[in-house]
């Protein structure tokens, strides 16, 4: 009887193993399924296409920042990669690092396509920073003195559309039918104030040569003015025209201006909503466009 009764305790246990043994199977199964459904998670994730895109801080980088939900609403995840010069996003971009980059106007992209070989693609137009004419020593333009010593940035694709200003102030002339986008010094043909220009500063220096009072009148972009909590409309001498064709792109790689996310970027940086935000934002110092 006592050896029925320990068998019967022995069986009973092994049930209660076997028992127990299934239900771990079944939670196994179980755990696996969750795999399962964190892999369809992941599959979600991946539907979300990713760009990450090289920009200026300010206004480039403050733009993508008000378009990332919007984004992310297209299925877009936006990773935005700041940059304080304007070499380094161009060398990013064709070593693959970014999918875009948002700082640069179309002559600056062209003449560093030309120079470096860069097979790029202007992707949209999204806006236009008007360059301004900045100077603590003389309140206007017609104040500059005789033989005025003008700071412009060293980047050469900046060169023409600095004098092209002047030129459209009455300060100086350029020669005739030439592309005013590539003008340099030497094309200047009348100089009445014979300005002497200074040409060797890094553009994201312009705002340090601008508060050490250097030369007599600094040409600083928006983008850089900004920046340095300049506020172009009211402390620029002179400002460029709004219908200025230096437009600020998105560029690609050539053939990545077809990728739907690419697409996606550009229409939601055109949309009402961000116009509207660059326009309440920057007062008229950046100027949206649409085509």
């Amino acid at each position: 009887m006592g050896k029925l009764k320990k068998l019967t305790g022995f069986i009973l246990l092994l049930v209660l193993a076997l028992a127990l043994a299934a239900c771990g199977t079944k939670k196994e199964e179980s755990g696996n399924g969750g795999t399962a459904d964190n892999g369809s998670k992941e599959n979600t994730s991946e539907e979300t296409k990713k760009l990450i895109v090289g920009a200026s801080n300010v206004p480039h980088a403050v733009i993508l920042e008000k378009a990332q939900p919007i984004l992310e609403e297209k299925g877009v995840e936006l990773e935005i990669v700041p940059f304080q010069d304007y070499i380094l996003p161009n060398k990013n971009l064709d070593q693959g690092q970014l999918d875009a980059n948002y700082f640069q106007h179309i002559p600056y992209l062209e003449a560093q396509k030309k120079e470096f070989g860069y097979d790029f693609v202007n992707a949209g137009g999204i806006h236009i920073e008007p360059i301004g004419i900045y100077s603590k020593k003389h309140k206007k333009l017609e104040d500059l003195p005789e033989g005025a010593e003008i700071i412009m940035s060293s980047s050469v694709a900046d060169h023409g559309r600095a004098l092209s200003m002047l030129e459209a102030k009455g300060v100086i002339k350029l020669k005739e039918g030439i592309d005013k986008t590539t003008a340099t010094v030497d094309d200047i043909t009348e100089n009445s104030k014979k300005l002497k220009f200074k040409t060797d500063i890094e553009a994201s220096l312009l705002t340090q040569v601008y508060e050490k009072n250097e030369g007599d009148a600094v040409m600083i972009n928006s983008n850089y003015a900004i920046d340095a909590g300049l506020n172009p409309m009211e402390d620029a001498i002179e400002i460029e025209d709004s219908e200025s064709p230096y437009v600020n792109v998105i560029a690609v790689r050539a053939g990545d201006e077809n990728r739907e996310e690419i697409k996606t970027l550009v229409e939601v940086l055109r949309s009402q909503e961000i116009q509207d935000f660059i326009k309440s934002e920057y007062k008229g110092a950046v100027v949206p466009v649409t085509e």
